[in-house]
């Protein structure tokens, strides 16, 4: 089996990959079978000659590879036609603007396995950047804090090396007494807490953290059950809100009462009810005014964020008035970070990472007749045509512009 470590062709350019030198290195000790080529690029965050230091051949064309790795989308003039290929799509949820990708795919008799739906058969994804982007979102979202009260001036998440780098500079500075919210348990919310813990801030429970003052900057942690209420007045659960979310309303107002600066590290899910809404936000009472939105999504359950931002520019401010952009060191103005590539900040780290996750999980399906169904749950397309599992995007595909 050859696989092939594409060149990512997407705008703005990415510097992220699927398997890192050291890790193509692990894949073929373990696989004699397995063969790697890796496609020459100028702008993924390992080198070439770091391939080539491994003992990796370094190449300008993929045809010969069977499975072609990839992170983003590959433009649809780059897509070589019958292969196995592995990247975000974004299709799954009915993405407009990639909609023409699918049918590519489909026209080119490529067989497409999507990141996001490499799952155990629980259903739990097995590979992802969601603890990157918390790590990035928690030293962004301080950062914004910083500029917003002009307290500190953090160095570009992009201009260091890796977390640690990241984790010494947020230890040079001292907060204020404020108090930090953050939403989610899963990848995104324990990457952002990696970062509010290596900086020493105590960590409080709900309780303390709604009712009492501290002498120093304080976070809570929490999750869906904790900021959702059953409608009916029956107590709920994590479990039944996942499954229930229509019957759920937002109790989240009791801690935007009380919190400076809120990192949203949640999974946001169709029907659930919104954490705030505008009108909340204008509420005398709401008093949060700096917002690190790693979920990220556009005019939804975190009102304040009404786009995502870029890695060149982060920051925008929310008049909550007007529902309005404006500058985010007006006073009254909300400071929103919302950049929906964090992980890329971090490139090398995320890499990383993802190759870790990605050798032990999904390359041994390719050579143990994939006995725990990885591959068969992942494939979109096969034979020109959307397997069972994703027949419900045939719609979306055949749907006129």
């Amino acid at each position: 089996m050859k696989f092939g470590i594409i060149r990512e062709r997407k705008n703005p350019p990415d510097r992220r990959v699927v398997l890192s030198p050291e890790a193509c290195q692990n894949v073929l000790s373990q696989f004699p079978k397995a063969e790697i080529l890796v496609e020459s690029s100028p702008i993924r965050v390992f080198s070439d000659q770091e391939y080539v230091d491994k003992g990796l051949q370094v190449v300008t064309n993929m045809d010969e590879c069977d499975v072609l790795l990839g992170v983003k989308e590959v433009p649809i003039d780059a897509l070589i036609p019958n292969k196995k290929y592995f990247f975000f799509s974004h299709t799954i949820k009915k993405q407009p603007y990639n909609r023409d990708l699918l049918r590519a795919v489909l026209e080119k008799d490529i067989e497409l396995y999507d990141h996001e739906v490499i799952t155990n058969p629980k259903g739990q994804r097995l590979v992802a950047f969601g603890r990157y982007a918390g790590i990035v979102g928690a030293y962004n979202g301080i950062r914004t804090f910083g500029l917003k009260y002009d307290q500190f001036h953090l160095p570009k998440a992009e201009t260091l090396k890796d977390q640690q780098a990241l984790i010494a500079e947020l230890q040079k500075i001292n907060l204020p007494n404020i108090k930090i919210l953050l939403t989610g348990r899963g990848r995104v919310g324990n990457g952002a807490k990696e970062m509010l813990d290596a900086m020493g801030l105590k960590k409080v429970g709900v309780e303390d953290y709604l009712k009492k003052t501290f002498q120093e900057p304080v976070y809570c942690q929490i999750d869906a059950s904790e900021y959702n209420k059953r409608k009916d007045g029956v107590r709920g659960n994590k479990i039944d809100f996942f499954k229930n979310p229509q019957e759920y309303r937002s109790s989240f107002f009791r801690f935007a009462k009380v919190t400076d600066f809120y990192i949203a590290g949640h999974f946001y899910g169709d029907g659930a009810p919104y954490l705030y809404t505008r009108e909340d936000a204008k509420q005398p009472d709401f008093k949060i005014k700096v917002v690190a939105d790693i979920s990220c999504d556009i005019d939804g359950p975190v009102a304040t964020t009404l786009r995502a931002s870029t890695i060149a520019d982060p920051i925008y401010g929310y008049n909550p008035w007007t529902e309005t952009e404006t500058d985010f060191k007006k006073e009254g103005a909300i400071a929103v970070m919302a950049v929906d590539n964090l992980p890329c900040e971090l490139p090398r780290d995320a890499s990383n990472g993802f190759g870790e996750a990605f050798s032990k999980y999904v390359i041994p399906a390719f050579f143990n007749g994939d006995v725990d169904g990885i591959l068969q749950r992942a494939r979109m397309t096969q034979n020109g045509k959307l397997t069972e599992r994703y027949a419900y995007l045939q719609d979306y595909v055949n749907e006129k512009e």
